[in-house]
């Protein structure tokens, strides 16, 4: 199964691809690391972030995408833009995507820690965090979570 892990930050969706098949993991290269949304706020430019999405999940043959869930009180909260650009990739038709919010990511990876140094994998640092709601994900396929976590 292909999944595309995405982190949203400011205007930019930072993606990465995980495949999972046969017990083995592997990183598929992408033309892309992220997807920028343009700043000036347009209906226009919405639908055109959303359809540059929409075509790289297809080129890509993406299974399912997965959104870090942003916090949407406090400190951390995301901004306006990120939360349009979440909503964009979410309507995207037939592309199944998800939120995993930051407690299921925190026990998928308590129960299975990733087991390679994020340095190995040839992702950018700003990835990282895109690489590990996707590994997290295939984790929670593998080994769902027991109903008392």
């Amino acid at each position: 199964m292909k999944i595309c892990g995405v982190e949203i930050k400011g205007t930019e969706a930072i993606i990465c691809l995980l495949n999972y098949q046969d017990g083995l993991f592997s990183l598929p290269d992408c033309r892309v690391r992220k997807v920028d949304f343009d700043k000036q706020n347009r209906t226009s430019d919405l639908r055109y972030f959303q359809s540059t999405f929409a075509k790289l999940m297809q080129d890509y043959k993406i299974d399912k995408v997965i959104i870090k869930e942003r916090p949407t009180k406090g400190k951390f909260a995301g901004g306006g833009l990120g939360f349009k650009i979440e909503a964009a990739i979410q309507l995207i038709e037939p592309l199944s995507v998800e939120l995993m919010s930051a407690t299921l990511l925190k026990a998928s990876l308590k129960r299975n820690p990733v087991t390679v140094a994020f340095a190995e994998t040839g992702l950018k640092v700003f990835q990282e965090n895109a690489f590990i709601v996707a590994y997290a994900h295939h984790m929670n396929l593998q080994y769902p979570p027991q109903d008392n976590e």
